[in-house]
This record gives structure tokens, C-alpha cells and sequence, in this order.
């Protein structure tokens, strides 16, 4: 039975890869031949960013149970200190594959110092109290980020916290040559578009990598243990805050480096893009995907992301139904006329695989 239930799991690992991998070589060849609209075409690397976000969401809410609604601020984190690296390095690293590499891993490193920051107070916290803490959160990132002012010259970086309201670029006393990469309240203007198709691919697949064999790891199965019962595995020795840490600042990590893609794939960026409707429909993907299911992650991030866009005209509409359709999932799942359908089905399945097995 345990043969039985390994091969199950890597074979659902093969075919999310699979599938992830098929998608994008027939997005990728229809793009090459000119086949896509301009519109999809300015999709592709945003519905990236949105799965690794979903992924990486699904880990803390869906694999660990904890719930976050903060999510967005890792990634507006990852977004501006990307641009920010990816900026002033233009002139010493020429190379744009060079400098999106170095931004993502700049993203992910200071969404994950953000997470740890955060992560060590916070996850003494339960239920209630740690969503409305990884709230505030968010929301205290978006307002620094608006009083935040950065340029760079020949004499490096120079920062400023716009907390007056009276400040602007001239106050960073740069050369002439100097160039603003963050102006406050307007956010990043000018940034380089280097954002690809091929590198939101490769960091879905590298996310993908993380977690799948993360959760399948001895570090994977502590956590599951803390979700499912946390008094039961400190009673068997296993350090709840280490690990509970850990798969958060590993969350925070992955959302940091789809926010650095995320940033880099537009001229201009503010603060506002990454605002609590942000976070929310983050986790709209993961609860209508499946709690701890990736795969039904990356499904709800792509079809929830493009669908929109495609009927753009019910746009002013969109979070309505969202708001409705998370609704009714949580009546569904939290009811127990439909638990008990659940539990009537899922034992027969389970006993046909063992007959079979």
C-alpha cells in the first residue's frame, strides 16, 4: 500500500511538470509564429507570475494552515528591490538576461528577509490574529513603498524616505548623470522591460521543484503534521516554530522572485497594483484550486487571470464574483450534508485501488 500510494504521488508530480511543460511549448511556438494577440502576448509573463504565486500561497495556507493575507506585500517587496537591481546595474552588467537573473534572486532574498522578519513574531499567532497581523503587513509595505525615493548615479544608490510629504528627486543630490528609479507616491517609471516568457516558465518550473519536493521531504511531512495537529507533533518532538518559519520564509521567498519578474515585465510600477485585492485573489486561487493542491493551483491562477481579460467588458464585476463564488466553496466545504457525499465516495475509491493494488 505504500509502493502503491509513492507511485501515486510521483506520478501526479510527473504530470504537473508535464503539463506545465506542454503548455508552454505550444504557448511559446504559437507566440514564436506571431499566431497570439497582443493582448495574450502581454498576458503570458503576468499568468507566470500569478501561478508561482498561487504555488507559493498554497504552501503556507494549503500545506501549512496557515492562513495569509498578506501575501501580496512579499511580492511588492521582491518587485521594487528587483527593479532597483536590475536598474543601477545596467551600466556595470550589460547583459539583460544577467540582470533579470540577478533581480529575481535579489527579489526572492529580500521578500524572504521580509518573511523572516515578519514570520518570527507572527507565527507565535493562530487563526484570526495571524491574518489580520500578515494584513497590516501588506498594507504597511504599499505605504512605505509610497514614501520611498531612489535613484543611482557613478557614487551608487541613493535612498530616501519621503515621510514629510515635501521631498522629491532633486532632494537625493545625484550627478547630472543620475537617474530616478522610484519617485514616491508615482512609483518606478522608466524601468527596462526585461521580463520573458521563457523565465516566467523556468521559475514555475523551479517553484514547482521546490515544493513538490518539499512536501514529499522529511521537512514536508513535519509541516503537514503541524497542520494537521499541532499539539500531537510537539508531543513527538518536532519544533513547530522552526518548521512553521520555514515554510513561510520559503513562501515569501518564491513570492518575491514573481514579483521582481512580475515588476520588470512594465515600464512603470506602483505601489497600488500590490493592495489587499491583490492578496485576496491570490488566495481565491488557491481555495478554488484546493487547499494543498498544486496542480489545482495552477489551473485557477491561469483561468482565473485570463478570464477576466478576455471578457474585459464585465471587468467592473470581476471581485464580485469572486468575493460570491469564494463564498460559496467555504459553505461547500464547511458543510456537512456535503462532507458526509464526500465520505461516502472517497472510501470506495479508495478500497477499488487496493483491490486493484
Amino acid at each position: 500500500m505504500k509502493n502503491l500510494l509513492k507511485k501515486k504521488t510521483t506520478r501526479t508530480d510527473f504530470l504537473t511538470y508535464l503539463g506545465v511543460i506542454v503548455a508552454f511549448v505550444i504557448m511559446f511556438a504559437l507566440q514564436q509564429a506571431d499566431m497570439l494577440k497582443n493582448s495574450t502576448q502581454g498576458m503570458l509573463v503576468p499568468v507566470c507570475c500569478f501561478v508561482v504565486m498561487a504555488v507559493s500561497l498554497n504552501l503556507t495556507v494549503g500545506i501549512l494552515g496557515e492562513l495569509s493575507l498578506g501575501h501580496a506585500g512579499f511580492m511588492s517587496v521582491g518587485a521594487f528591490s528587483g527593479i532597483i537591481a536590475a536598474m543601477s546595474l545596467e551600466q556595470s552588467i550589460p547583459s539583460d538576461l544577467a540582470r533579470l537573473i540577478i533581480a529575481i534572486v535579489v527579489g526572492a532574498i529580500c521578500a524572504a528577509i521580509a518573511g523572516f522578519i515578519v514570520g518570527v513574531p507572527v507565527l507565535r499567532l493562530q487563526g484570526d490574529y495571524l491574518a489580520i497581523v500578515t494584513l497590516a503587513f501588506g498594507e504597511i509595505i504599499k505605504e512605505l513603498i509610497n514614501c520611498l525615493i531612489v535613484g543611482y548615479d557613478e557614487n551608487g544608490l541613493h535612498v530616501m524616505f519621503n515621510l514629510s510629504g515635501k521631498l522629491s528627486v532633486e532632494n537625493l543630490n545625484m550627478t547630472e548623470n543620475g537617474v530616478a528609479i522610484i519617485k514616491g507616491a508615482q512609483g518606478a517609471v522608466g524601468v527596462d522591460k526585461l521580463a520573458t516568457f521563457p523565465m516566467g516558465f523556468v521559475l514555475v518550473m523551479l517553484c514547482l521543484v521546490i515544493v513538490l519536493n518539499l512536501v514529499r521531504s522529511r521537512t514536508g511531512r513535519a509541516i503537514l503534521s503541524i497542520r494537521d495537529n499541532r499539539i500531537a507533533a510537539e508531543s513527538v518532538g518536532i519544533n513547530v516554530t522552526k518548521y512553521r518559519l520555514m515554510a513561510f520564509v520559503i513562501s515569501a521567498a518564491m513570492a518575491g522572485s514573481a514579483g521582481a519578474l512580475f515588476g520588470l515585465n512594465y515600464s512603470t510600477l506602483s505601489s497600488t497594483r500590490f493592495d489587499f485585492n491583490t492578496s485576496i485573489l491570490v488566495l481565491v486561487y488557491v481555495v478554488l484550486g484546493g487547499l494543498g493542491n498544486i496542480w489545482g493551483s495552477i489551473i485557477a491562477a491561469v483561468v482565473l487571470y485570463v478570464l477576466p481579460e478576455a471578457l474585459r467588458e464585465f471587468n467592473d464585476y470581476r471581485m464580485l464574483v469572486y468575493a460570491i463564488v469564494l463564498i460559496l466553496v467555504m459553505l461547500a466545504t464547511n458543510n456537512d450534508q456535503f462532507k458526509a457525499m464526500l465520505g461516502r465516495i472517497l472510501p470506495k475509491r479508495r478500497k477499488g485501488a487496493a483491490a486493484n493494488g
